[in-house]
């Protein structure tokens, strides 16, 4: 006898203007499942989820719930019923404690017994509770929204892109949690672009394409590669990096230090680095250690004067702030898209502008066709899905809108260009572009440093690696000098002096 689904979206269709999102598509999910949706960025699972919840209505279509069909005017009835959703881009309020944040989802719970289950969960610690939002690194963020969800005690938990942002070692304690969920009963709709993690997790799988299912395998049977033709309709593409050839010093970074704000950041502590052209340089750590302090340093987000000095080709940044620091040839991709990296209420046309002055004129006055071609190129680019240079920077995919903002600072052809996670969150396709970019902006001259919390990307394309722990920088080791293990220790602050190699 057959279970009854938890939930079951059957014929759901979604189109927005003239972009269909969703075209007849079933997925169902049962008691105790962990069921994974598949599919490139664009191809549609953000809209089906959201309607899961309450958050976008179908066009057509129906929803059962245990079998009953049931209406999800909104995420209050989805809650209602048990349903809990964690979005990719965040939602918490930063002015306001992590503890704060919970209760305000929560206001039923006793503050008392929320501190206890919160604890109790692994994901945060007393201390941690007391933190405001703003002081935490997008990693340590994604933590307290999957901690919100749970503490509903959902019966479905839909999960967007849950581990884009999270070290290994949180990985794996994420996953212990979400198998004990599933065997307590809870259905588990996830996510995510990481085909490794999803024939080691998930029970089932869909997989979606431009809008349409385009099989429903058991991922445990399948291959990377047979995942990956299901998703892209063809074989995953593949990278290429040519062996490095570094010029002059184009970042130069001498004794940085700077204090904490509050007893809530980190401070950094004697920084020494030096990327040179021709060579991406990265820097890895488990999230919260420093790399979001040094960053705002090097981009002039921070702009307090730090000891030490940071130099870009022999000019001392100290005296720039950003946006002269952009016009000396440095450019910055955030690890927040939404908010930093792009308005989300502006269209595309208008986000290039925020860091590209193509098509301003004099006194002001913008020519909007010129500003339109280029928000067109760019688009073309890196194949950034998108109705065109007028669509708002919040109707893309989160993994179309990094690869839109990537292609803006990668056409400026920077001396320098820093990017923080560039791939957080984008499909195997979408990865290899971004990666791609990188390494094209490399062998034409440019100095990369690029900041992420996934090894195996800072492997594929980085010449050199560092390591961030509790506000120091490692020395840099050659990547083909080093390995994963010893990258592990360098996290816990145990410099190797036995194979320490000088920033050059």
């Amino acid at each position: 006898m057959k279970t009854v689904p938890r939930i079951a979206l059957s014929g759901i269709s979604k189109r927005f203007g003239d972009a269909l999102a969703n075209r007849d598509v079933s997925v169902e999910v049962s008691a105790g499942e962990i069921h994974a949706l598949l599919g490139e960025n664009g191809a549609g699972k953000s809209t089906l989820m959201k309607i899961a919840y309450g958050a976008v209505q179908p066009d057509a279509g129906q929803i059962r719930w245990n079998g009953q069909r049931v209406e999800l005017p909104s995420p209050e009835a989805a809650r209602a019923l048990g349903i809990a959703m964690v979005f990719q881009h965040l939602s918490l309020f930063e002015t306001l404690t992590v503890e704060e944040n919970l209760w305000l989802a929560h206001p039923q719970l006793k503050r008392s017994a929320l501190r206890e289950r919160a604890v109790a969960s692994g994901l945060a610690s007393a201390a941690e509770l007391a933190r405001p939002v703003y002081a935490l690194s997008v990693g340590e963020r994604q933590r307290v929204e999957l901690l919100r969800a749970l503490l509903g005690d959902p019966k479905l938990l839909i999960l967007d892109e849950p581990t884009s942002l999270l070290a290994p070692d949180a990985i794996a304690e994420l996953f212990a949690l979400l198998r004990k969920l599933a065997a307590d009963g809870c259905a588990i709709l996830y996510v995510s672009h990481k085909l490794d993690e999803i024939r080691s997790l998930c029970d089932s799988c869909s997989v979606l394409r431009k809008g349409s299912v385009t099989g429903r395998v058991v991922p445990s049977r399948e291959s990377h590669a047979s995942l990956s033709r299901l998703m892209l309709g063809a074989d995953p593409p593949l990278l290429t990096r040519q062996p490095a050839q570094p010029g002059k010093r184009v970042l130069e970074v001498r004794g940085l230090s700077l204090p904490a704000r509050d007893h809530f950041d980190k401070a950094l502590h004697e920084i020494e680095l030096t990327v040179h052209a021709r060579e991406i340089v990265g820097i890895a750590g488990l999230s919260g250690h420093g790399q979001s302090q040094l960053v705002a340093a090097l981009s002039g987000e921070d702009t307090r004067a730090p000891a030490g000095t940071i130099k870009l080709r022999d000019k001392d940044l100290s005296r720039h702030d950003s946006a002269a620091r952009r016009a000396l040839g440095l450019r910055f991709v955030p690890e927040e898209r939404l908010g930093r990296g792009a308005v989300p209420s502006m269209s595309l046309a208008c986000n290039t502008l925020l860091t590209r002055d193509v098509g301003v004129g004099r006194f002001g006055f913008v020519h909007w066709s010129a500003v339109a071609r280029l928000t067109s190129e760019l688009i073309e680019r890196l194949g950034v899905v998108a109705t065109g240079p007028s669509a708002r920077a919040d109707s893309l995919s989160g993994g179309n809108l990094q690869k839109f903002i990537l292609s803006r600072e990668l056409s400026a052809q920077p001396e320098l260009l820093i990017a923080m996670q560039p791939t957080w969150g984008v499909d195997v396709g979408a990865a290899v572009a971004i990666r791609a970019g990188l390494l094209a902006l490399r062998d034409a001259g440019g100095a990369v440093l690029v900041v992420s919390e996934d090894l195996d990307e800072l492997f594929e394309i980085c010449d050199r690696v560092c390591v961030m722990a509790d506000g120091r920088l490692s020395p840099s080791l050659a990547v083909e000098q080093t390995d994963m293990a010893q990258i592990g220790t360098y996290m816990s602050g145990l410099w190797a002096t036995q194979s320490e190699v000088p920033n050059p």
